[in-house]
C-alpha cells in the first residue's frame, strides 16, 4: 500500500486547485451549447441556468432543415466530412512519404526542406490567407472544394512531417539493414517494415489533420462561396447575418457539428497520445 505523505497531499491539493477551475472554464461553453439547444425560442435568452420546459424541437428543426438557414445542412455536413477526410488522407500520404525519405532513405537536402517547411509556421495562417486566395484564383480553383483541401494540406503537412520524422528516427536502423540484406526494395521497406511500425503516429497525425480541416473557418470562408459547397463551419456564420438571429438553432447546429470530432478524438485518444509523444522527444 502506497504511503500517504504531507508532500503528496499538498501536491494533490495544488493540482485540484488548478484542475477544477480549468475544468469548469472548459465545460462552460459546452454547457451553454446544451442550454440553448434544449431551450424553446422564447426562453433561450432569459438567463436561466436551465429552461423550465426543455425541448428537443430544435434538433428536429435542424435534422429536417425547417429553417431557411438550414436549407442545405446535410449537404454542408457532407462537404465538411468529404473535405476533412480528403485532407487527412492526402496529408498522411505526403507526410508519410516525406518522413520516410528524410529519415530512412537520407535523401540529400531532406532536413533542409523539412526545416524550411516548419519555418512557415512563423507566419500566422491569417497572413497567408490572401496569398493563398490569389494562388487558388490563378489556378482556377476558387469556389472549388479542392482549393480548401489543398490549402489545408499545405498548412497541416509541415507539422505532420516533423512528428513522423522524429518518430521514425527512433526505429532501429538494423531493421532496414536486415530487410535490404533479404533483397527488399525501398518500396517494400516502406510498405512491409516502416508503415506497420508507424501505425500509432500515423493515426495521430491523420486525426490531427482531419480535425484541423473540420474546424477550419477562415480559409473555408475565403475559398468557398456557394451555399452548396461550403462547410457547416461557414454556414454557421450565416446565422449572425440577421438582427434577430435564431440562437437556439445556431447552438443546436454547433452542438451537432461538434459531436463527430469529439467522437473521433475519443476513439483514437490512445493513439493520439502515444503517436504525438513518440515524435515529441528525440532520445
Amino acid at each position: 500500500m502506497k504511503r500517504i505523505t504531507l508532500k503528496s497531499v499538498t501536491t494533490e491539493a495544488k493540482l485540484l486547485l488548478i484542475g477544477i477551475p480549468v475544468l469548469l472554464w472548459t465545460l462552460l461553453p459546452i454547457y451553454h451549447l446544451v442550454l440553448f439547444a434544449v431551450s424553446p425560442k422564447d426562453s433561450a435568452t432569459t438567463g436561466k441556468l436551465w429552461p423550465d420546459h426543455p425541448t428537443l424541437q430544435n434538433f428536429d428543426f435542424v435534422f429536417h432543415q425547417k429553417h431557411f438557414y438550414l436549407d442545405h445542412f446535410w449537404v454542408q455536413m457532407g462537404n465538411s466530412l468529404l473535405i476533412a477526410v480528403s485532407v487527412g488522407v492526402l496529408t498522411l500520404f505526403v507526410s508519410t512519404c516525406a518522413a520516410f525519405a528524410i529519415s530512412r532513405l537520407k535523401v540529400p537536402g531532406g532536413r533542409t526542406v523539412m526545416n524550411l517547411a516548419l519555418f512557415t509556421y512563423f507566419i500566422p495562417a491569417a497572413f497567408l490567407a490572401v496569398p493563398m486566395y490569389k494562388t487558388m484564383g490563378a489556378y482556377g480553383l476558387l469556389n472549388s472544394q479542392w482549393a480548401l483541401i489543398l490549402a489545408m494540406v499545405t498548412i497541416a503537412s509541415p507539422y505532420c512531417i516533423w512528428v513522423l520524422k522524429q518518430a521514425s528516427d527512433k526505429l532501429p536502423f538494423e531493421l532496414d539493414e536486415a530487410a535490404r540484406m533479404d533483397g527488399a526494395t525501398p518500396l517494400q521497406l516502406f510498405r512491409l517494415v516502416y508503415l506497420p511500425l508507424m501505425v500509432p503516429s500515423l493515426v495521430a497525425v491523420g486525426t490531427y489533420s482531419l480535425l484541423l480541416a473540420w474546424n477550419e473557418y477562415l480559409y473555408a470562408f475565403l475559398l468557398l462561396s456557394n451555399d452548396k459547397s461550403v462547410t457547416v463551419a461557414v454556414a454557421l456564420g450565416n446565422f449572425l447575418s440577421a438582427d434577430d438571429s435564431p440562437w437556439e438553432l445556431l447552438m443546436t447546429t454547433g452542438l451537432i457539428y461538434a459531436l463527430p470530432p469529439a467522437a473521433i478524438y475519443y476513439a483514437f485518444k490512445r493513439y493520439m497520445v502515444s503517436g504525438l509523444t513518440a515524435g515529441a522527444v528525440k532520445s
